[in-house]
């Protein structure tokens, strides 16, 4: 009986970390990024922070098209950002991209699903 009550907690510890059942969910496909809006991403260094499908130091693509901003409206985040709309995260420093090159990165991120 004393050998029971001794194996008991290990038992117990055994069992705490026994898999979960596995369930069975489909796989979400990242989101697709243009040749052309990758190009820009990274000449102009979106890609050092931020990323498709896996967190870097900014938030994911998806993630930042589920806020619903404007194009408009994130290219002026992009030109002057407000740190309070990504708590959680390190504040993001003013980046100059060009007019035409955010125009695009913008309208890319406002299609995203």
């Amino acid at each position: 009986m004393k050998k029971i009550f001794a194996l008991l907690p290990i038992v117990l510890l055994l069992a705490a970390f026994t898999p979960a059942s596995k369930t069975v969910s489909k796989p979400v496909a990242d989101p697709v990024i243009p040749a052309d809006v990758q190009a820009l991403l990274d000449k102009n260094g979106c890609t050092a922070c931020h990323h498709v499908s896996r967190k870097l130091v900014g938030p994911i693509w998806p993630a930042i098209a589920a806020k619903k901003y404007s194009a408009k409206r994130i290219t002026q985040l992009v030109g002057k950002p407000e740190p309070a709309n990504w708590p959680g995260y390190p504040p993001m420093v003013a980046q100059k991209v060009p007019k035409a090159e955010m125009t695009k990165i913008a309208n890319w991120l406002v299609g995203l699903k």
